[in-house]
């Protein structure tokens, strides 16, 4: 059955909102190619993402939905290092399970793209040369850590080590996780390379680089007021308050000069004269990402790539970013002063960021495997598909972080999906079948209840408009379950099963609009369980696909025959429950507030350090360094000089006649001028405090450590 006239109600829908002609470009972050999918990333990038855009096509906006594998960068090449394979069996291999677990989930995109095709190469490397030759880089020479052991230098992700404004170990050369905060490499505490495990160097190379600090003032008007070159671009009140706040946060900190090329041999090679041996900076070429997709997509169907991204032909197309809360600085600052020193390039109109998905307790990680995988969810649960949208839209992210328990998805599927819009459907069907063989009854005139029932339908569709206008995607999905919630209470209230012995004529009102109810759940389904709205055309033998007959209660006409009736939801049993919290722990290795284990290194490696019990002779501090004592060292074959930064944990005058562990065969180093000639080893428990390996009252000096 396909939908009636509409009237004037849909249009009074649109304008309401005014999106009334509103397009769109809506991108979704693009997954790194290097690992599967989890549950935090569904939350909070794209199963919004792919809600707001069905709702867009339902509304008839012209829209497209860009995505693609970001198969560049420096977590590329770590994984490919640690599995022994190269970066493009890599990302072959992460990107047909990614692009294979979106299409279980039917994620809509119009083009899920990738970043090392020839296209994205091409449009990436024009559009760097395009601001290289407007002069909207600086070339700077630098020192950058370089790994002597790897031979090459060591991009942002390459380094780890201590957070210098929030002391968290961990945080990588281009941001803190922990506190959030824009790093450089050479602003970590104890640098160490991710390759080798060893402390890097620093070697004289050059880069291009975008002088941010240069736009914080245009910046701070466009992303508080939403004006921009004079006008009004964008309603920051529309904008998240989290999107904001870390904006300002970076631009009030001051922005500083980023490099925009990094030296490596897997990415888009710089296309300048003697840049040999580097390429851009990853979050130069992947949001450039969403560009080459859309032409990629044009060329395959037929359109025009810059009516979506250009201002001399967007016109009101609006740009919107669906992300994490990691990424928001790269699509609300450095995307957009790339876009706007380009010149041609519409900016976002949003960037509705969310917040972290936690997983039974503890943070989804997968370092750890501390997640929930995606595509090893469908493959065990094929046919619960929309039970997971519907639980993961409930509690998402989009303010606050927000956390996933099998306990709550079984909880919230058996009560709400089974209990609610499940029993009022299987009611609804099996007595239409049962009292009129299937066919739609005919209303008689309603009653004062019926119409306050019709008068909720009517308005549940402005609601959901205006929320998910707002990218309120969590509050318009519980706006159409209250479709089923007024109906299952309907039912319950009316007793139809018993009404129809004294008045049928009644009974048949009840159900004809108990079936337009059901009408109404098919078309709301449509955007947040689509294969719930596939079994409810089925059972009804009917759809609709627009938006604007969504609270009508006049879509099936009496004498409709419906088809046959399923059970729309499954009860969750507490056995899945038992054996996903059990598979789980048994698979996740233990947390620890320790760093995790280096790389593993050959015997003949270790055999090479020499180690010694050492008796510390003298201590003394070393000047104007509030870390560092002079240490003489009596090793049982010398008495050598060693400089150790633990001047914080230990005073001169108590180490004295302290038998240590020493590292005597380390290259000598000058620290603050003296020369160390070996290192004291010393333990460090979580707190941060430091202990040394042996007594005095044990071992004199000399002996070796086997």
């Amino acid at each position: 059955m396909n939908s009636k006239g509409t009237g004037n109600r849909p249009f009074f829908i649109c304008y309401l909102c005014g999106m009334s002609k509103a397009t769109y470009t809506v991108t979704a972050a693009l997954p790194y190619a290097n690992g599967p999918l989890h549950l935090g990333h569904v939350a909070g990038v794209y199963l919004p993402a792919d809600i707001f855009v069905r709702f867009l096509r339902m509304n008839g906006h012209d829209v497209a939905f860009i995505c693609g594998a970001d198969e560049h960068g420096a977590a590329i090449t770590l994984r490919a290092k640690k599995e022994g394979l190269s970066p493009k069996d890599i990302v072959d291999k992460y990107d047909g399970i990614i692009r294979q677990a979106f299409s279980d989930f039917n994620i809509s995109f119009d083009i899920f793209h990738r970043t090392s095709s020839e296209l994205h190469h091409q449009t990436s490397a024009d559009f760097f040369k395009r601001l290289h030759d407007q002069g909207q880089f600086t070339e700077e020479v630098s020192e950058q850590y370089f790994d002597e052991e790897f031979e090459q230098f060591l991009a942002d992700r390459y380094i780890t080590g201590t957070c210098p404004k929030c002391q968290s170990a961990g945080a990588y050369g281009d941001q803190c996780e922990k506190c959030g905060s824009d790093l450089s490499p050479t602003d970590l505490i104890n640098p160490i390379s991710t390759l080798s495990g060893k402390t890097p160097v620093l070697r004289t190379t050059s880069h291009w680089y975008l002088p941010m600090n240069q736009h914080e003032t245009w910046l701070k008007e466009w992303i508080q007021e939403g004006i921009l070159d004079g006008e009004q671009q964008h309603n920051p009140k529309e904008w998240r308050n989290q999107v904001i706040g870390q904006c300002m946060s970076w631009i009030n900190g001051g922005l500083r000069p980023r490099a925009m090329t990094r030296d490596l041999d897997w990415g888009v090679k710089v296309p300048l004269p003697g840049a040999d041996g580097k390429v851009l900076y990853v979050w130069l070429d992947a949001p450039i990402g969403y560009i080459s997709a859309t032409k990629q997509w044009a060329l395959d169907n037929g359109k025009d790539w810059e009516q979506y991204w250009l201002k001399s032909k967007a016109k009101d197309r609006k740009l919107v970013h669906f992300i994490g809360k990691d990424n928001i600085v790269f699509h609300a600052i450095i995307f957009p002063i790339l876009l706007k020193n380009h010149g041609d390039f519409i900016l976002p109109d949003n960037v509705p960021a969310y917040e972290f998905l936690n997983l039974e307790g503890d943070k989804f990680s997968t370092s750890r495997n501390w997640a929930v995988w995606l595509h090893e969810y469908i493959a065990a649960y094929p046919d619960k598909i929309d039970e997971l949208k519907y639980v993961l839209s409930a509690i998402a992210p989009e303010t606050k972080d927000a956390e996933f328990t099998w306990k709550e998805f079984q909880t919230r599927v058996n009560s709400e999906l089974a209990d609610i819009m499940g029993n009022f459907v299987n009611r609804t069907l099996v007595l239409t079948n049962k009292y009129y063989e299937g066919k739609v009854p005919a209303a008689g005139a309603y009653t004062p209840e019926d119409a306050l029932i019709i008068a909720q339908i009517e308005e549940i569709p402005n609601r959901i408009s205006k929320l998910a206008y707002a990218y309120k995607l969590r509050e318009a999905q519980a706006e159409m379950m209250q479709f089923a919630r007024i109906g299952n209470k309907y039912l319950a209230d009316n007793e139809p099963w018993k009404l129809v012995k004294t008045d049928p004529a009644r009974v048949e009102t009840i159900m004809h609009l108990a079936l337009q109810i059901t009408a109404n759940l098919q078309i709301g389904c449509q955007l947040f369980l689509p294969a719930t709205a596939e079994k409810l055309s089925k059972m009804l033998n009917a759809s609709w696909a627009h938006f604007s007959d969504l609270g009508r209660t006049d879509l099936l006409e009496a004498g409709h025959q419906i088809g046959e009736v399923q059970i729309l939801f499954a009860k969750i049993e507490d056995a899945l429950v038992e054996t996903e919290v059990a598979k789980l722990k048994a698979t996740a290795a233990p947390t620890s507030k320790f760093p995790p284990m280096k790389d593993a290194i050959a015997f003949d490696d270790f055999t090479k350090m020499d180690l010694r019990m050492g008796t510390i002779l003298s201590a003394q501090k070393v000047e104007k360094a509030d870390k560092l004592l002079q240490l003489t060292v009596d090793t049982g074959i010398d008495h050598r000089t060693i400089v150790s930064g633990i001047a914080e944990h230990y005073a001169p005058e108590d180490i004295i006649g302290k038998t240590v562990l020493v590292l005597l065969n380390l290259e000598p180093r000058k620290i603050r001028g003296i020369e160390s000639q070996g290192m004291i080893l010393m333990a460090e428990n979580e707190e941060g405090k430091l202990s040394f390996l042996a007594s005095e009252k044990e071992f004199g000096a000399g002996p070796s450590v086997r």
